[in-house]
């Protein structure tokens, strides 16, 4: 692995669009909604324990660490395939989406008890974040 030539304004642009992609899929008038009746809460609102700054800073710092992780991945791929495309990079970032990031939680869901849509819902938006995060990441690293 390798992070010569890795862009880390790169990394930031693409946790900024992934934070700004899964605010509007969970937004009030997207999957919000949906998202909370598949989790038994009719009232569509989160518990008054959650506090808004570590929902949202833990959030922030998930996305930096899945990006960061995807731009290493990304960098190394690149640095041994000078012909590595922005949409080969988008490829890598659906495949750790949908492989990885999808799958891994999976098992956690069904053995928690969680309806199965909630799984999709959520994961859909990893898969697609990290397909533009995967785009923005070989791009700003030059492919």
């Amino acid at each position: 692995m390798t992070i010569e030539g890795l862009q880390p304004v790169g990394v930031l642009v693409a946790a900024i669009v992934s934070i700004v992609s899964g605010s509007i899929w969970f937004g009030p008038k997207t999957f919000y909604p949906v998202w909370m009746k598949a989790r038994g809460i009719a009232s569509g609102r989160l518990k008054e324990n959650h506090q808004p700054a570590v929902l949202f800073g833990g959030t922030f710092v998930g996305v930096i660490a899945q990006t960061v992780t995807l731009a290493v991945i990304i960098t190394s791929l690149q640095s041994g395939n000078a012909g590595f495309t922005i949409t080969d990079g988008a490829g890598v970032g659906l495949a750790v989406g949908v492989g990885i990031a999808a799958f891994a939680s999976l098992s956690h869901r069904l053995f928690g008890g969680e309806n199965f849509k909630v799984w999709i819902i959520e994961t859909a938006n990893d898969a697609i974040n990290l397909t533009i995060a995967g785009a923005l990441i070989a791009y700003f690293n030059g492919a």
